[in-house]
């Protein structure tokens, strides 16, 4: 008797939602997706510290050795999700979401920019475009920026997506994937309205995904629809026959632990959407996604969690990079310590400028000129920062 997953996998493309290396070994996806959160918790699997090396010492090597600290680290987050990116692709057959900085999110430049950046990394390594999604949050402005890579042959996966108006803007650009999230939708549904379950017919997520399937199917829209954050396996059997799902490990194995029958839900080549076909320009987006508070709390909290989640990874890289660097590292933060007090950039600190307390600027000019210079701020914190480092 086939399980739950092996007869999913008949019907859809099963994508791996996960950074760990040895899950998605065992679970054999066609397709695998990060995402700052999978990738900071895969950062804390021993197993895996060797990679985030090699991409500290990667970045500090191309930004020079007198490079402050988080520019090397800004460097190295790219670095690690290809790196991350390449393992997996060894193990997939298919490809890789990889996912652009959230926090620019609202600005298109920025993201078509890094978007280039990701896929040169890539086709750095041999990698070509068709084995890579560049993974872009679902604001207008990401989607712009997908339409312009889009046209330059970078395939995108537009994710943070809650809305019926996302989902159009996005097939109207000619992305090539939605990644539409499920369970984060049951979520605020629950919330609001103090229910604390929803049949998976029922679920508002299911529905969300289903409408936006039926509807791409029925225009003719090339962009695939990938059901993503799903709660539990009712969700994933009310949406069997989407073009592909993102699962969990955890969820993974309970498919691969069932033999329950499994049915088509959502056919292709059948579709049964009635609503008629609409334009989404700017004007409409903002409007619809006024109308429609779910998508817009969950968009807004999604980046935000993002976001945070790449400032935490910021934050242990820098740390990490430290105790690489050992005796070096003191050398860095001086660095970083005048910068931060040279307002003007003429390569001297004022008092006026100085941020700390007039006792230790007294104590570093040891000339008693009234500024601070490099090799007097380097000689009197020079051996405190090394204890601290030590």
């Amino acid at each position: 008797m086939a399980t739950l997953l092996e007869q999913l996998s008949a019907m859809t493309v099963v994508v791996a939602d996960t950074g760990d290396l040895e899950a998605i070994r065992r679970f054999t996806p066609r397709d695998a997706t990060t995402n700052p959160s999978l990738i900071l918790a895969a950062a804390q699997i021993p197993a895996y510290q060797s990679l985030i090396d090699e991409a500290l010492r990667s970045s500090r090597k191309l930004i020079g050795d007198n490079a402050p600290v988080e520019d090397v680290v800004h460097e190295a987050l790219d670095e690690i999700s290809v790196i991350f990116g390449k393992q997996i692709l060894k193990i997939v057959p298919g490809r890789v979401s990889t996912e652009v900085d959230a926090r620019l999110s609202y600005d298109t430049d920025a993201t078509i920019a890094k978007g280039r950046k990701l896929i040169r990394l890539y086709n750095d390594a041999g990698i070509s475009n068709d084995r890579v999604l560049i993974k872009i949050a679902s604001t207008w402005e990401g989607i712009k920026a997908a339409e312009v890579l889009e046209k330059e042959g970078i395939h995108c996966n537009l994710t943070l997506l809650f809305g019926f108006g996302q989902a159009v803007a996005c097939a109207e650009a000619g992305v090539t994937l939605i990644s539409p999230f499920v369970g984060r939708i049951l979520d605020w549904y629950k919330a609001e309205t103090g229910r604390e379950s929803y049949p998976g017919p029922e679920d508002p997520g299911v529905l969300s995904v289903t409408r936006i399937f039926n509807y791409f199917k029925t225009y003719g829209y090339k962009t695939e629809v990938m059901g993503a954050s799903f709660r539990n396996t009712d969700e994933i059997v009310e949406l069997a026959g989407c073009d592909l799902l993102t699962i969990s490990p955890k969820l993974l194995d309970q498919l691969r632990q069932s033999d329950a029958v499994l049915s088509r839900k959502l056919d292709g080549a059948n579709p049964s959407s009635s609503e008629p076909q609409i334009h989404v320009d700017r004007e409409r987006f903002d409007a619809l996604m006024r109308e429609d508070r779910m998508a817009s709390d969950k968009l807004g909290e999604g980046i935000k969690g993002f976001s945070k989640a790449i400032e935490t990874l910021e934050q242990q890289l820098a740390h990490r990079l430290a105790e690489l660097e050992g005796g070096s590292a003191f050398r860095h933060a001086v660095q970083e310590i005048f910068l931060l007090n040279d307002m003007n950039g003429d390569g001297s600190i004022t008092r006026d400028e100085w941020l700390g307390s007039d006792a230790v600027f007294d104590a570093l000019d040891q000339d008693h000129d009234g500024r601070l210079t490099p090799d007097e701020v380097r000689q009197g914190l020079g051996a405190a920062l090394s204890l601290t480092t030590a």
